[in-house]
């Protein structure tokens, strides 16, 4: 625990104007970002007497090792500045609203020749229209299957649409009527996108033009005896009725506004947001946060604007934003909103009228939000404890392992050697901190020696970041004396997605140490785990490994294993983690295997890139005809040179031919000169096959 008056700042030496601060823990991470009207007051407050400090904001400056400013011109700057370091470095201590799910919104792609109406989650693209969010994807769906009686818009993928492009048969939607079917000419571009607009119109809240021109039409048709056709209007009638009035009229003024209610206790706060649109609710959303900080009910509902409109403009921020209580001051934040809208926004409290009651009805959502939310965490966190406690007992740990990182070696026959490094802190996975290696120091097939170079090579970072941050001064001799010779450093990517960089205040690399390291196998591979720490002069973290066959739990230098019951919350955790790192590890192995599969022998000419293969494949038809070129025939390709053209023979020349293919019945040779296609990599990334979370980094 630091001493706040160790890193305060001098008399006088903090500015009395307005600015951003952060603090920072004895890594240089960032856990604090905070804004002021005059840092000096601000700032001083972080500063006085422990005991008269929030216990909250105690622990911050407990866990803090120093703190720095930023001075900007006005209030509205240090708004603005402040919600991009919280988005950049993820500070612990500050308010961070995550939303319990990934809402999805109605889009439509009016940045296209066509445009498409469908489902779209995540982050919002320039040209597209979004409607929504809402609760759920399957009320999107019910509304389109409705409107498009109306407004046939497109609504099939890109593959589907070239698929009837190229047959000149429109699909299903386009025979009973629910597509213009453009992708055979049944409608022109220009037509298709006035409906796609009218569409658009339609669900922004301009239904009465829409529904009085269908009437009209309806009774002109019954007046000329069409029946049918006024039939077909009358059921098209009845059909935006139905979707209006799945969205029915809260606010009888047509009113464009966002309402957003607080529900909190001491420990936690729930947002609810209702989004209303001419004067209907088109969607909800939701999140709940931890209070790590001391804050009031104003300052939630600022962080909750800023996480809602951080990175909106325009119509997505409403000319209304009605919420419980003002940030303090308002002005800044209001001067903000205008700024992301470009015209005047209003925040408010709602005094009176249909604006309160409807505030009422999203107050009792978010309060309704956050029992569920207690009552689902309280036992998440009960198991999560539990299962943590459990482990510390059985390895007989000081205290219960808050960061677990655990290893695992996978190869197919001794070929592709890699090995995946996964992070669990409170029980709960930090993808973000996976990382991949692929073992270098050896070839063939030896787990125990893999784990063992693994090990070494992630500690030995360790060190080295901790000799960087000046907390431990000899680690420059003993990685380089304690570790076996031969084993690198790192990989050939040593850069990390998301960004660690040294003196920034995001997370480095290999900065932080486990409390236990996990090895998915026996007894040697345990000791190799250990004899690497020993090695890098490292006692302070435990080891054990869990063996698939019994499920029991191997320490160093015990001759039994630790069996937990199987019914032990602490076994079902170190399960889920060695499960987790064999996942990431032969995922990452199946990948590097069918990348090698995938390779040709122009691969390995030095500085040949992707598009200069392709090139020299489609200028030839085949590798074999390539090789068989002189200099001077490789040098008619555009963008290849003399140089390259003699490093390209070369290296050709080298490598040996495919044996040629042999007919078993006649014994005759096919030589056959098909294109080929494998002279150069597929350009696939590593990282293919994946998972879309935040992918580990190959080290």
């Amino acid at each position: 625990m630091a001493d706040p008056s160790s890193y305060r700042p001098r008399p006088g030496e903090i500015p009395d104007s307005p600015g951003v601060y952060r603090f920072r823990d004895e890594h240089r991470r960032v856990i604090y970002v905070g804004k002021a009207k005059s840092l000096r007051q601000r700032l001083a407050n972080y500063f006085q007497d422990l005991t008269n400090l929030h216990p909250r904001t105690r622990s911050m400056v407990t866990t803090a090792a120093s703190v720095e400013w930023t001075v900007v011109s006005t209030e509205v700057e240090a708004l603005q500045l402040e919600y991009s370091w919280i988005k950049e470095y993820d500070p612990r201590f500050n308010v961070k609203y995550r939303d319990d799910k990934s809402y999805p919104y109605l889009a439509v792609t009016m940045n296209e020749e066509f445009p498409r109406v469908q489902v779209m989650r995540g982050h919002k693209k320039k040209g597209v229209r979004y409607f929504g969010p809402y609760a759920h994807a399957w009320a999107i769906r019910d509304t389109v299957d409705l409107l498009l009686r109306v407004f046939p818009v497109r609504t099939c993928s890109a593959g589907v649409f070239k698929n009837a492009e190229r047959t000149g048969r429109p699909c299903l939607l386009g025979y009973i009527g629910k597509c213009s079917a453009p992708c055979v000419g049944r409608i022109s571009p220009e037509d298709h996108y006035e409906l796609a607009e009218e569409f658009c119109d339609f669900m922004a809240g301009r239904t009465g033009t829409y529904l009085r021109r269908l009437e009209r039409q309806m009774a002109e048709a019954s007046d000329e005896m069409e029946y049918e056709r006024a039939a077909r209007l009358r059921d098209d009638v009845g059909a935006l009725k139905k979707a209006m009035e799945k969205n029915a009229v809260v606010l009888a003024d047509a009113t464009d506004a966002d309402l957003i209610a607080v529900a909190e206790d001491e420990l936690e706060a729930a947002v609810q947001i209702f989004h209303v649109r001419g004067g209907r609710v088109r969607g909800q959303r939701g999140w709940v946060t931890d209070k790590v900080e001391e804050i009031t009910t104003g300052a939630l509902v600022e962080h909750a604007l800023q996480q809602l409109y951080g990175e909106e403009t325009g119509d997505s921020v409403p000319k209304e934003v009605l919420v419980p209580a003002l940030p303090d001051p308002v002005e800044p934040v209001q001067e903000w909103l205008t700024v992301r809208r470009g015209a005047n926004v209003s925040l408010r409290i709602p005094q009176r009228g249909d604006k309160k009651a409807l505030m009422e009805t999203v107050q009792r959502n978010a309060q309704q939000a956050l029992v569920v939310h207690k009552t689902k965490r309280a036992s998440d966190l009960t198991t999560r404890s539990r299962a943590l406690e459990e482990i510390a007992d059985a390895l007989e740990l000081d205290s219960a392992p808050l960061r677990i990182e655990c290893y695992d070696i996978s190869h197919l026959q001794g070929d592709d050697v890699v090995a995946s490094m996964v992070v669990f802190e409170d029980g709960l996975q930090r993808k973000n901190e996976y990382r991949r290696f692929q073992i270098k120091g050896f070839a063939g097939q030896d787990d125990v020696r893999s784990m063992h170079e693994v090990i070494t090579r992630r500690f030995r970072r360790y060190l080295v970041e901790k000799e960087k941050s000046g907390e431990w001064a000899g680690a420059e001799d003993t990685p380089v004396n304690g570790t076996p010779a031969g084993i690198p450093l790192t990989g050939e990517d040593d850069g990390v997605i998301g960004g660690p960089k040294d003196d920034d205040g995001r997370p480095r690399k290999f900065a932080y140490p486990p409390q236990l390291v996990v090895v998915d196998g026996g007894r040697p591979q345990v000791a190799a785990a250990r004899r690497a720490l020993d090695e890098l002069g490292i006692d302070d973290i435990a080891v054990c490994g869990l063996a698939k066959r019994l499920e029991e739990v191997w320490v160093p230098g015990e001759e039994d294993p630790v069996v937990l019951p199987r019914s032990s919350e602490g076994l079902y955790l170190l399960q889920r983690v060695r499960d987790e790192a064999h996942r990431f590890a032969i995922t990452y192995q199946r990948a590097k295997r069918a990348k090698r599969l995938r390779s040709g022998p122009l691969d390995e000419v030095p500085g040949l890139g992707e598009t200069r293969r392709q090139a020299l494949i489609k200028h030839f038809g085949s590798v074999k005809r390539l090789r068989a070129a002189t200099i001077e025939q490789i040098q008619e390709v555009p963008g290849i040179g003399r140089k390259t053209a003699e490093t390209i023979a070369v290296a050709l020349a080298r490598s040996a031919p495919a044996a040629p293919a042999v007919n078993t019945a006649t014994g005759e040779i096919i030589d056959e000169e098909e294109p080929d296609t494998t002279g150069g990599s597929s350009g696939e990334s590593v990282s293919a096959g994946l998972p879309d979370d935040r992918r580990g980094q190959e080290t």
